[in-house]
């Protein structure tokens, strides 16, 4: 299965803002970007002036990384929302919340997305009582999604739930962390995702 193999510190170094891929590293200040705030490699500190096009194709990596998504799934992603009513970067940002992924890991069953999507990879999440180990899957209000019985008791779950318990959960979801289970409540408004991001530059960069 294709996945990114580059360091996850020089995609967040490359952006130019933590994009929390390393788990708790990134609450440290042993993350990377604490400490070297540029790009990685010899002329990494040298600072040029983007294009427009530049501007807009970095913030569409920029969200392709932060999410766990190729090219391909990014670009079927983004003409699934063109299609749908309403504002087509709310749809994109929504449809990308949505994902089983990035539930998980906003429920804390994974301390990153990425170790979100093998947890549901390996079958350890069931949504409303069924195994479902598609990381696309698109979670819908009302949904119960919970870790597996056998799979309660791994370390690199309870210590990635606790770790997310102190850093409280998102007002669209419903958290039963001792039961390692929660529900999603409804699909998250525009204010309530991060404001970091632009996803109209991506929508100018595919309406050309």
């Amino acid at each position: 299965m294709a996945r990114n193999l580059e360091p996850k510190c020089k995609q967040c170094r490359r952006e130019g803002e933590k994009l929390f891929l390393k788990g708790e590293k990134c609450f440290t200040d042993k993350c990377a970007i604490e400490r070297r705030n540029y790009p990685a490699g010899q002329h990494g500190q040298k600072k040029g002036r983007l294009s427009d096009y530049g501007v807009q194709l970095r913030e569409k990596q920029k969200i392709k990384k932060i999410y766990g998504v190729l090219e391909n799934q990014f670009r079927n992603i983004y003409k699934n929302a063109d299609r749908q009513k309403g504002v087509t970067g709310v749809n994109l940002m929504q449809i990308l919340e949505c994902r089983l992924d990035n539930v998980t890991y906003l429920m804390g069953f994974g301390s990153s997305r990425s170790e979100a999507r093998q947890i549901v990879r390996h079958n350890n999440i069931l949504v409303n009582g069924k195994r479902t180990n598609i990381p696309a899957y698109q979670v819908k209000p009302g949904d119960k999604i919970e870790v597996l019985a056998k799979a309660k008791n791994q370390l690199r779950i309870k210590t990635a739930i606790n770790s997310a318990e102190g850093r409280t959960f998102p007002i669209w979801l419903d958290m039963n962390v001792k039961e390692m289970q929660g529900v999603f409540k409804s699909k998250p408004d525009r204010t309530d995702i991060s404001s970091t991001i632009n996803e109209s530059l991506v929508v100018e960069l595919y309406s050309k």
